[in-house]
Parts: C-alpha cells; structure tokens; sequence
C-alpha cells in the first residue's frame, strides 16, 4: 500500500538528521522522498549515517530548500540556528507544511533572539505573527494540529518544561526556580569542538554558558504560557561523559501548604494519557531507561521547606534522549500530529536496557 505523504528532510548529515530519518524510513503513512544537504552531496545516506546501511537507496542532494521542498507534504528543517531563518522565506512559498528544528523561530522577542543568538533576525515579523507554533504537544497539542509551521523545541528546553509544567499549570510555579541541566555530547552536533573532544569529554563534567544559555527565554516564556507567574530560570548547563542524553534537577518553590501528595497528583493527572511522558511510581528518572527513545521521564521529591518562610522546595527531575524527545523525535510527533495520523507512529520503540 502506498503512504499518504512526502517528506523532505533539510540538513539531513548531522545527529538529528540522521534521526529523522531514521524514523521516517520506518513511518507507516509518511514516504521519505528527498534528503537535502551541503555535505555528503551524491553519496548515499549511510556515508553519513553508517546505521542505514542497505536501509534506503536515497542519496544526499545538493539542492536549494525550494527545490528540497517541491511536491512535499512535510519539509523536516534540521539547518543550523540563524542559517533556516534565512531560508523560510522560500519554504514558505513552496507550500509545503514545515518542522524546524532550530531556534530561529521559537521565541516571540526579537530582541531577546538578538540577545541569546547574537544576531538580527531576518524575518521578525515572523516571531509576533502567530505563523509558527512552538511543537510541545503537551502543551500545545490543539493549536499544532492546526498548524502549518512548527517550531520545534529545544533539548533542553523540552526536558525542563516537562519537569516544570504541572506546577505551573496549577498557578504554584512562581519566582526563582534553579535548575542543572546535564547533557550528552551529541548535543553539541556532529562538528568536532574542544568541548566535545573524546579525551577531555569522556572523564570530564564542565559547565558552559552558565546562567546564559539560549534556551532560557524559551523555557520561561513556555512556562508562562502554561500559567508560570513571573518566572525566572537560573539554568546551569553541565557536559557530561555520554554521547546521549539529558538529566535536569529543577528546584522550584511552591506554598507551604501545599502538601506532597496534592503535588504527586499534579504529575500523575497531567501525565497519564500523555503517550510520551512517563511518571515512574517505584523509582526516580533516569537517562539509560530513556535513551534510544521518544519518551520522557518525570519525577518529584517534595521537601519540608524551602529556601523562605512559607514556602516549601519541590526537586523536579526528569530525563530525556537529546536526539530523541529534545529533537527529531519530537519534530517527528508534532509532524504526525499535524498531518492527523497517530501521533506515536514510528516513536513507540522502548530502547534498550542498559
């Protein structure tokens, strides 16, 4: 039987790409028609990705986004931040519905772009227009549905606005909330740096961009957008020894009387008909049960107090696969949903263990 849609994928040599197509080679409704690319032009998919060995006869090409995006469906954008920005212009008028994957298009203040991106947005307009929707199904599900452009969230960002949520959802996450995000070394991309050098990376945890990361405006506008009051985010983003995988620490302090269980149920109600979204009752998160997946892993420790009178800490954790649920994965779900097939297809794959 034949599937019901084309796919393009722009930028298709790097981790996320080789995600996204991985997970559209095995799609039931979504035909992997053309994959564009600066790199790797004319040779087969697996130069780039020696795990679709034998797996597709597509070929890496050379072509504009325009022609990338000619008869297609569905254009997936994984480009770089500031270089798709320069591209949507031609996507746009191509017709095509797009998943961008970068962060050129998830903030609305273009001044707070310019600040955490460090360059003039070349399409402001764009940011305050309502054209793109931010891809966070779980908050934003009805609204993707609708969509013809979607900005895909970031690794980061996805992982600590799961973890914040519920609390903000039911009005108690206000003020200060100090997180530690811990990543893996693929979300850094495929170009080698002295960041993600293997002999430094493998027995190292360093800090970078500490209190300064560009998905801090996204995670607290997300967060307000689902009723955070006046949220502030002291993000501290460490690198770890992995080559997958996100593990974020939030500290968020809510009412004193506000009990544990009525915060355990905040999580368990928001989270049980979530498909990707898991609240395990018998353990806390972690990194190895998520890895290799699309799926999120949340939890809670309630304090007694807090760092104020009246207040008591709530330690937010949760657990995601950068590549996965923090990118193509989740351009992937917001692409189904857009499309009106089953949001879970070709994501329901567990991983393994280890």
């Amino acid at each position: 039987m034949s599937k019901r849609f084309k796919a393009a994928v722009i930028g298709g040599s790097g981790y996320g790409g080789g995600e996204l197509i991985r997970r559209l080679l095995l799609h039931p409704h979504v035909e992997l028609a053309r994959v564009a690319s600066v790199d790797f032009v004319g040779e087969p998919l697996s130069a780039a990705h020696p795990n679709l060995e034998g797996r597709t006869e597509l070929k890496f090409e050379g072509i504009t986004p325009a022609e990338a995006a000619a008869g297609m469906d569905i254009v997936l954008l994984g480009l770089p931040h500031k270089v798709s920005a320069t591209k949507m212009p031609e996507l746009m008028a191509s017709g095509a519905r797009v998943v961008d994957l970068s962060g050129d298009f998830r903030l609305r203040d273009a001044a707070l772009y310019k600040k955490y991106y460090h360059a003039d947005h070349p399409c402001a307009e764009r940011l305050t227009d309502g054209t793109f929707v931010y891809g966070l199904p779980e908050l934003n599900r009805d609204a993707i549905k609708q969509a013809r452009y979607v900005a895909s969230p970031g690794c980061f960002a996805t992982t600590i606005e799961l973890a914040l949520m519920p609390l903000a959802r039911a009005g108690l996450l206000t003020g200060a909330v100090e997180v530690v995000g811990i990543t893996g070394s693929s979300g850094s991309g495929v170009v080698p740096s002295a960041g993600t050098h293997h002999p430094v990376r493998a027995v190292n945890l360093r800090t970078y961009k500490p209190l300064d990361h560009q998905h801090i405006p996204e995670i607290t506008q997300t967060l307000a957008d689902a009723g955070g009051k006046d949220v502030v985010i002291r993000f501290v983003p460490v690198s770890a020894p992995l080559s997958r995988g996100i593990f974020a620490t939030c500290f968020a302090h809510v009412p004193e009387s506000t009990t544990a269980d009525e915060i355990r149920v905040l999580y368990t109600d928001m989270y049980k008909r979530e498909p990707f979204v898991r609240v395990p009752e018998k353990r806390l998160p972690e990194v190895a049960a998520v890895s290799g997946t699309n799926f999120a892993e949340i939890g809670i420790q309630v304090g007694s107090d807090g760092a104020e009178p009246g207040k008591r800490v709530v330690a937010c954790f949760a657990a995601t696969d950068n590549l996965i649920k923090g990118g193509a994965g989740q351009a992937i779900q917001s692409m189904n949903i857009m499309l009106g097939v089953d949001e879970r297809c070709s994501l329901e794959d567990p991983g393994g263990w280890p």
